[in-house]
Formats: C-alpha cells, structure tokens, sequence
C-alpha cells in the first residue's frame, strides 16, 4: 500500500480520536527512541499547535545520548515534561526483583519464589507431566533448575522493573495533570509481545486506557516518513553507532544481550560499566550457566 496513503489514514485517525476525547485528556509516552520521535512528528502533522505532553520517564538507566536528546528537546519546547521515579534502580532491583530471561519467565519464577509451586507455576516450567506449554512459550530446560527448592533463593527475580521505574511515575503524571490516556510508539512490527498491538486499547469497563496509532504501522514505512519529512532523530541511530533499538542499556531480557555489551564497550565504555554494576548479579548467573553472555 502506497505510504502517502498510509499517512493520511494515521492522520485521520489521530484527529477522529483527539477530538472524541478532547486533546487535554491525552499525553505521548515518550522514550527518545525512533518511535516515539515519528510519533511526536506526526501528532503535530495531524493536530497543528497541539498542547499534548511530551513525557519522558528519566530512570537512570537510559542511553545517554537519549536521554541528552530529550533535554535538548525540553529546552527548546516546553511541552517535553522529564520525570523520574521515586527510588533509585539499584535500591528498587535490590527489594523487588531482578529481570531474569524475559518478563513471562520473570513472573512465573518470582511466583514460584513467593508461593512455591503453584499449578500456573508447574505447567510453566515443564514439572507437570502431564500438560506442557507450547515449544518457545514455556520455560527452557537449561533454566529449569531455578524452580527448585535448591537454588529458590539464589537470586531474587520479578518483572517488575518497567513498571516500577516507568509505569509507576507515568501514572504518578496522569493522575497530577488529569491526562489519563497515553499515546505509544508501539508497533505490532516489533514483533515479540507487540505482535496483537491494537490501535486502541480499552479496559474491562470500555474505558480508553491506550492510543497506539503506529500499531499498524511498519518499520518500512517509518523510515520513509523520516526521509520524506527530515524528521530528527537521535544520533545514536547513525553513524558510527547504528543503533537498532534504544532501551534500558544493558538489560537482561535483551535476547542480544552480549552483541549489545560489545557495541557499548565500543563506544560507550562508562555505561558498560554501569550495566555491569546495576545488573551484576544477574550477568553473574548468566556467565556462570552460559547463557547469553560470554565469560
């Protein structure tokens, strides 16, 4: 399908809904990242000299090229809001949790290390003879032997991390300013969990809880709208760096976890660093049973 097309559908479709909820119950999630800038972009192509919030959650563990475009940004438009949250990443990781894997294995493992083994909790990591979730979903057999009563208390894991340093003050910003509905990048193109991503996300009451306009969208297409609009995005993205993806630097459930360190070491050396000190206890483990870095 034609992209010039394309936007004009995203370009209705933003102002159909701004205008049935009313501009000044929204505010765009902001992360720095490509995203959320063709995002920004193109709230503004769709609704000229709007006042929605551009609102970046400043955790401590961004990129810091990211987070140095976003304050660039704020300087020059007011509408850019900076928030942190209430605990430091270190002191939060250390009292709820360390991501471990991925955010389903994070979960089942800190319910196991709560309430031991639960039905949920058997299925999930292969114990259940008799049910088995399906190949690439359940728990691999090389981590099996975290649900066990031996090595229960080696690390203590949750997946609570994004909402803990992201989530937590970002409803913190909504309930303070009375704009209760988010705008994400998010892109079913991403793929992983983002793969059934729909342009409006509702609660159970049919409540609107979230607009994703780029939902449907396609990362061909997104490259296309920076060129063909000359919109800026941060410099990590180009050369020398050629960052694909700009999340918390050094997190564990990145599945090219070690590619990642390597290209920071390069570039980057003091925020390897600081990956090494926030997750320590986690690449420990990982360098210890081979899984996803290096010794």
């Amino acid at each position: 399908m034609d992209n010039a097309f394309l936007l004009l559908d995203r370009i209705d479709k933003i102002r159909s809904v701004i205008d049935q909820y009313g501009e000044d119950k929204f505010y765009i999630s902001f992360s720095g990242g490509k995203d959320s800038t063709v995002l920004s972009a193109l709230i503004d192509m769709a609704v000229p000299n709007n006042k929605i919030p551009r609102v970046f959650a400043d955790t401590g563990i961004e990129l810091n090229m990211i987070r140095d475009f976003v304050k660039k940004k704020a300087e020059h438009d007011s509408r850019f809001v900076i928030i942190q949250p209430s605990v430091p990443i270190t002191k939060m990781l250390r009292e709820k949790g360390y991501p471990f894997k991925s955010k389903v294995f994070s979960i089942y493992l800190e319910r196991f290390q709560d309430k031991g083994m639960t039905k949920g909790v058997k299925v999930y990591s292969g114990f259940d003879e008799e049910k088995k979730w399906k190949a690439g979903y359940s728990c691999p057999e090389s981590l099996r032997y975290l649900f066990t009563e031996e090595h229960k208390n080696d690390l203590k894991v949750s997946a609570r991390c994004c909402d803990e340093m992201k989530k937590k003050p970002l409803k913190k910003f909504q309930k303070e300013s009375g704009r209760s509905i988010p705008i994400s990048g998010v892109m079913r193109d991403e793929g992983g969990g983002r793969d059934k991503a729909a342009c409006l996300a509702f609660s159970k009451d049919g409540k609107i809880k979230a607009f994703q306009p780029l939902a449907v969208m396609t990362k061909e297409w997104e490259e296309w709208f920076i060129d063909r609009y000359n919109v800026e995005i941060c410099e990590i993205y180009h050369e020398p760096y050629n960052f694909y993806r700009t999340g918390c630097k050094g997190c564990p459930f990145a599945l090219h976890l070690q590619d990642e360190l390597d290209t920071l070491e390069k570039f980057f050396p003091a925020e390897r660093k600081q990956c090494e000190i926030i997750w320590k206890p986690v690449y420990d483990e990982y360098r210890r049973i081979k899984y996803r870095l290096r010794k």
